[in-house]
């Protein structure tokens, strides 16, 4: 079943803080899920279907309904793929819409990765995977072998250079352009604009990545609202709908046969694309996962925005920067320059996606006549197995 025009992206909120010391990882999610409704114009009573991922504490879905007083919900989906998990749930939900399982979606994130601290015996907290509190459950199997968040994206970067001539300066290209984003956020942890030799210049984190080719680590989260057609036009917001979703994992498959040098997207987007009736050359604005910079240079060829191996000559001398490039990304800064709420950027990359449709994203960065975008992510660790999801959306 094809859920292309099935369900619309009414309601998105991002919380404004980087770091939260003093508010809890529930009243984040509280906090977040009354932003989105307030954004969308519903209230928590509206609310039937209710979306979260392992960020969630307690029992995830059934603890988060209890305390947000969520009293009419129907549906519950608690589908745990990291990273890319929130993507995954928007597509989800246009799917239990679709199917008549609810009518208004509710989905959120938030973590405190900052206060939290590390759970004793916890594994490595991937890119995309879970939080610094939730060790993935991988870890048993990989973190004998020294495993870490950073040296299993640095083995793709080296990968991808070795046999494709990709170079770090390319990579910091993708730095420079959120960095020229976010500079216009006023909620962004990093807003100072850098420089392709400032990337190369900062220490080394895992060779080849340098500290300004990983992410931020924040607090805070983010909050969505998904409904039914009906819903969608009875509401006064701008409406973007759902028009392509589809999710993949990728494995070692036993330890044999891993190529590093490209990720699930090479299934999700395909599949996107083909439901959505678009082709990457359509897309106006896209949101791209960004743990790492090697993160984005794949995801972009395997969404099919350029060939394999040319990701490099692809992101290079700007070409992402919103009223430079040729494709904007990630206006808002994104995980490597605004922020990256436990370790699971998802959901942000839906929201900004969201903002460019309503032509709501900051003057400086919005992309003019934006009709059509993407937001791809990620979960898991590129350098093992994970997982890419894959969403299109419309401005009707």
């Amino acid at each position: 079943m094809s859920i292309k025009g099935k369900a619309y992206l009414m309601g998105a909120f991002e919380h404004p803080l980087r770091d939260a010391p003093d508010t809890s990882t529930p009243q984040l999610h509280a906090e977040c899920a009354r932003g989105a409704l307030i954004d969308a114009g519903l209230t928590k009573d509206d609310v039937d279907g209710y979306f979260c991922a392992g960020d969630a504490p307690g029992f995830g879905g059934l603890s988060m309904v209890d305390y947000m007083g969520l009293k009419n919900v129907r549906h519950l989906d608690s589908t745990e793929t990291g990273g890319s998990s929130y993507i995954v749930h928007v597509g989800h939900a246009a799917q239990a819409i679709a199917a008549g399982k609810c009518s208004v979606a509710l989905i959120t994130l938030a973590g405190r990765p900052r206060h939290g601290g590390r759970r004793p015996g916890a594994g490595m907290a991937p890119g995309g995977g879970g939080g610094l509190t939730d060790g993935p459950p991988e870890a048993g199997f990989e973190n004998i072998y020294g495993g870490s968040t950073h040296n299993t994206y640095g083995m793709c970067a080296m990968r991808h250079m070795h046999q494709y001539g990709t170079t770090s300066e390319q990579l910091a290209w993708i730095k420079v352009a959120a960095s020229h984003h976010a500079q216009w956020n006023a909620h962004a942890m990093l807003r100072e604009v850098v420089t392709v030799e400032e990337v190369l210049a900062s220490p080394i984190i895992a060779s080849p990545l340098h500290r300004l080719d990983c992410c931020v680590i924040s607090d805070g989260g983010g909050a969505v609202i998904v409904v039914s057609p009906e819903v969608a036009r009875s509401l006064k917001r701008p409406l973007v709908k759902i028009i392509g979703s589809a999710e993949a994992p990728k494995g070692p498959r036993g330890g044999g046969g891993l190529d590093l040098t490209f990720s699930a997207g090479a299934w999700s987007g395909p599949a996107a694309f083909a439901e959505a009736g678009v082709t990457p050359a359509d897309i106006k604005y896209a949101s791209i996962y960004d743990s790492f910079t090697i993160t984005v240079l794949m995801q972009l060829e395997d969404l099919g925005f350029c060939a394999k191996g040319e990701g490099g000559k692809f992101v290079a001398d700007g070409a992402l920067i919103s009223g430079v490039g040729k494709l904007p990304f990630n206006t808002d800064g994104g995980g490597l320059c605004n922020n990256h709420p436990t370790n699971r950027g998802g959901i942000t990359k839906v929201i900004e996606a969201v903002r460019q449709l309503r032509g709501e994203a900051h003057p400086k960065v919005q992309v003019p006549s934006c009709d059509l975008a993407i937001a791809h992510g990620t979960g898991g660790s590129l350098g093992a197995r994970h997982g890419a999801a894959t969403l299109i959306m419309e401005r009707e």
